[in-house]
């Protein structure tokens, strides 16, 4: 029990600082961005890669985390992927109006859904379902204003659902099948991650913004914002691996949402962003979709501890029987195995 709260507390603890973090480094980019007109988004995501991978090596010379040999084939193309979906979300951006990117990043969730369904056998309730379609509601109403299409455009937001869809899922995945933390994947994989984003993001802000980064006058208030924004970006990154490993990848797309109606309260208060009754009304949508999606994940997770508190207890008395008498009670060394792990894993 004392290590099943400390797995909650952990989970709570990332999804705050998932949370905190986000918001923070909106904020700050949006300052960046719209009063201090630096343009230049991918660009500034691969020093954000290049910060995070120099700060955790920092870590590791440190010994704050012990660095894992992995799969080195599967890290990079993970990097690589993870690149990618980035630049394909600036760019998707760039040539979409913000209603139909918004309609993009709320394509994720029902699109990640359905991968996990096909291919790694997930179910999902219907009451998961329909809190789940509450909250894109909700966050639709909030903040999609206008869908104007155009071909490339579309092209473009479905290789971003599919590469960012596909990126969340392996983030999960790999930690478990590679049985490396969070922090030791985001330390194998930002570096290709960093390399794909700074060849690429330069060219990229350039065709959106017509705009050169390295033409650019950077004045001390900028540079200032950029650390700043650097430096949160590394709890960010941290965070992002760390929400999905302990979590699922729907979670952190739930996650994600909550974020995006913090950051539209926010605007509201601190940069006074127009904010009418609609944004209100699907803020609430949202929120309630969020709350019924936490209570139904719950829920569900407490209806698996009791078997999991059974098969514990079989193996406890397993362990404490005769190892003759112990031959019959049936629990093979694999099901002992499978029965701890399950335990450990009950809650979503």
């Amino acid at each position: 029990m004392g290590e099943m709260s400390s797995f909650q507390l952990g989970v709570i603890g990332a999804l705050f600082l998932s949370v905190a973090s986000s918001v923070s480094i909106v904020i700050c980019n949006k300052a960046l961005m719209s009063k201090l007109g630096f343009p230049f988004a991918t660009t500034l995501t691969s020093w954000h890669l290049m910060v995070t991978f120099c700060t955790l090596h920092v870590a590791q010379r440190l010994n704050f985390f012990e660095s894992k040999s992995t799969d080195a084939k599967t890290v990079i193309l993970f990097g690589i992927l993870n690149g990618v979906s980035i630049g394909l979300l600036n760019l998707s951006l760039g040539f979409n109006s913000i209603g139909f990117y918004q309609m993009t990043k709320l394509a994720i969730i029902p699109f990640t859904v359905l991968l996990e369904t096909l291919f790694l056998n997930k179910q999902f309730s219907r009451k998961i379902k329909f809190s789940l379609f509450l909250l894109l509601v909700g966050v639709g109403i909030a903040s999609i204003t206008d869908l104007q299409l155009n071909s490339l455009g579309s092209i473009l937001s479905v290789l971003a659902i599919i590469t960012t869809c596909v990126g969340q899922i392996l983030t999960n995945t790999i930690q478990k099948r590679l049985n490396v933390s969070s922090t030791q994947l985001l330390y194998q994989s930002a570096p290709f991650q960093a390399a794909v984003l700074f060849v690429s993001g330069p060219l990229v802000d350039q065709f959106l913004t017509n705009q050169n980064v390295f033409a650019y006058k950077y004045s001390p208030l900028v540079l200032a914002f950029i650390v700043l924004s650097c430096l949160i970006a590394v709890a960010v990154n941290f965070s992002t691996f760390l929400v999905i490993g302990k979590t699922s990848p729907v979670t952190y797309q739930v996650l994600g949402h909550l974020k995006t109606c913090l950051v539209l309260a926010f605007g509201y208060t601190l940069l006074h962003d127009p904010f009418t009754e609609r944004n209100i009304i699907g803020i609430l949508i949202a929120i309630w979709g969020m709350g019924l999606y936490s209570y139904f994940c719950t829920q569900e997770g407490k209806k698996k501890q009791p078997t999991d508190v059974s098969l514990a207890s079989q193996i406890k008395d397993k362990d404490t029987t005769p190892l003759l008498a112990g031959k019959s009670m049936g629990l093979s060394d694999k099901e002992t195995h499978e029965a701890k792990k399950s335990t450990k894993d009950s809650v979503v």
